[in-house]
């Protein structure tokens, strides 16, 4: 760190910025605020690497909060992938700003729009918001964005990867008054590339050391299955756990923690649930009785689970996968500690395939696909009963391909649609394409009618052939 910047006392800050920050304790300037607050003081455009827990919110705050006046225009906006984030990050600048004055909206959705309309039209110097909502403020005119003159994207790796490129650019063209562009990433793939080089003017890179992550060595699993049996597999896992076997559960909301527990105790398996809206001491209470052993199981979010440092967790389960790849690599650290045996597992929807091929490929981690274990012996029913879930074999119109075993030796495609037409009495738009090999037959069959198709081609023959049905999965 250069002599200049051991402390934030050196960089002659705005005195409220300074006031609020010597009260919370903080003196040193972490490595990304090094690099990225003088440069964007002078106005430069940045390109910073940081993940979470950082500094970062600082690294654009700082600047950003020293350019804008209290005038009850909007003059800066930084948009964030998720609500969640953007309350964050809100919260934050509220008191890095000290005593300056200034309005900071929060503009997202899921909440009451009339309500953060009138907010909006009460006044607002910084806006922090997502997308979509920022787009539709502005377009019902509740906020105005051609004076704003700085413009920060946060954890911009997350925001393009979920698609929000089209809503980013929509914004960034209604500001012809910008003067400034900050992007934060922890990552840089090449949809940040693509947008630092749209968006921004000869920026200054900051690139981080911080960001080395290292990968617990545990067992990893993934099981592909539809969120309606993701309880079944959870029950199976908790089946197989020893006396002496701790579980930590992941899912991304606290909502999601209270259902789980709910639903878990339903089924006879005691959890306990830990988020941010539960009171410290309680949540004290509940690592007491974790580290001593007493409570078996745990379900919480992310932001809850950072306290949670027991060397005895020996199964993690992400019953939700996380919505940045780093937080796997955190979630999973919770096991294996002091060289004991740990194991994670994942539960994979078809939705979620490409978000684990992502956490794989950035860890470089081998995480195969495995079926849910088998009951331990002695058992003979399940916790919790699978129940028939066709939204994982259902294609984007609707179809169930169902493999048949009978090939073009035995059957055409014409003789095989009106057998099944006429057995099952089906109108024949309810089939999609047959495709055939020389030994077996792919049947497109509606989601509507699948199950009742495949359940009568099991009790009738094809010409003396049992066709034995398997469904295809994706």
């Amino acid at each position: 760190m250069s002599p200049a910047a051991k402390a934030f006392s050196d960089w002659n800050l705005d005195s409220r910025i300074a006031d609020a920050i010597s009260s919370k304790g903080w003196e040193n300037p972490t490595e990304i605020q090094v690099g990225s607050i003088p440069v964007a003081r002078q106005g430069r455009d940045v390109v910073g690497q940081a993940r979470t827990g950082s500094g970062k919110t600082a690294a654009f705050g700082i600047p950003i909060i020293e350019a804008a006046s209290a005038s009850g225009e909007p003059q800066a906006i930084i948009l964030c992938p998720t609500r969640e984030l953007a309350v964050q990050v809100a919260e934050e600048l509220t008191w890095l700003q000290g005593e300056s004055g200034l309005s900071i909206q929060t503009v997202y959705g899921g909440t009451d729009i009339e309500k953060q309309a009138k907010e909006l039209q009460s006044g607002s110097d910084i806006i922090v918001g997502t997308p979509g909502r920022v787009i539709d403020m502005s377009k019902r005119g509740h906020l105005n964005l051609t004076e704003i003159s700085h413009f920060c994207l946060d954890e911009a790796d997350r925001m393009l990867d979920m698609g929000f490129f089209p809503d980013v650019l929509w914004i960034f063209e209604q500001m012809p008054a910008r003067e400034q562009t900050l992007l934060f990433s922890a990552t840089f793939p090449q949809e940040v590339l693509d947008a630092a080089e749209e968006f921004m003017n000869e920026p200054v890179y900051v690139m981080s050391d911080d960001l080395e992550v290292e990968v617990p060595e545990i067992d990893q699993f993934a099981v592909r299955i539809g969120r309606s049996n993701k309880l079944w597999v959870l029950g199976r896992l908790i089946a197989n756990m020893s006396d002496d076997d701790q579980m930590l559960i992941f899912t991304n909301t606290k909502r999601m923690v209270e259902l789980l527990e709910d639903r878990l105790g339903k089924f006879g398996m005691s959890a306990t649930g830990m988020h941010g809206d539960k009171a410290q001491n309680r949540r004290e209470k509940i690592l007491d009785s974790l580290k001593e052993g007493k409570t078996k199981i745990v379900v919480a979010t992310d932001v809850a689970a950072r306290g949670i440092d027991v060397d005895g967790i020996t199964y993690v389960i992400n019953y939700d996968l996380p919505d940045d790849t780093e937080s796997y690599v955190h979630r999973i650290g919770r096991t294996g500690r002091m060289g004991r045996s740990g194991q994670a597992w994942s539960l994979v929807s078809k939705e979620d395939m490409a978000a684990l091929d992502k956490i794989a490929n950035t860890w470089n981690l081998d995480i195969p696909y495995v079926e849910a274990p088998e009951l331990p012996e002695g058992m003979t029913r399940d916790p919790v009963r699978k129940r028939e879930d066709w939204s994982e074999v259902t294609d984007p119109f609707g179809m169930v391909s169902v493999t048949l075993e009978v090939g073009s030796g035995k059957a055409t495609k014409r003789s095989l649609a009106d057998w099944i037409v006429g057995e099952a009495r089906i109108p024949e738009i309810a089939l999609g394409e047959i495709q055939m090999s020389d030994a077996s037959s792919t049947v497109q069959i509606h989601v509507e009618k699948a199950s009742y198709v495949i359940d009568v081609i099991k009790k009738r023959e094809f010409d003396g052939l049992a066709l034995n049905p398997s469904i295809v999965e994706f």
